[in-house]
């Protein structure tokens, strides 16, 4: 999940199957708890599962901030009407709660 993961946090949304959105959730959760930390060692363990020095960056510098008053519950999963194409897998969207320009 580390592609997926630093997708989210370059993207803030990304839609997906809704197994692989609900498994992502708590990657994604716990990446966030570590960005609230704003330490060295909060920042390695981070890096260790992100791929990408910016994301790593936007991370720790808008993501961190943003939800530090949250106590948990950073993204929101929400399925899609309609199925995928080819093989009927249900589709859903992550994204991080709170974006600016959401409604």
């Amino acid at each position: 999940f580390r592609n997926m993961v630093s997708s989210l946090i370059e993207h803030e949304r990304i839609v997906t199957t809704l197994p692989k959105a609900k498994e992502l959730r708590r990657v994604a959760d716990q990446m966030i708890t570590l960005a609230k930390g704003q330490d060295l060692h909060s920042r390695r363990r981070a890096a260790e599962v992100v791929r990408g020095p910016w994301n790593l960056t936007k991370l720790f510098d808008v993501l961190g901030p943003r939800y530090q008053l949250r106590e948990g519950g950073y993204t929101r999963v929400m399925k899609l009407a309609k199925n995928r194409a080819g093989d009927n897998a249900p589709m859903a969207v992550i994204e991080y709660v709170d974006r600016p320009g959401e409604i």
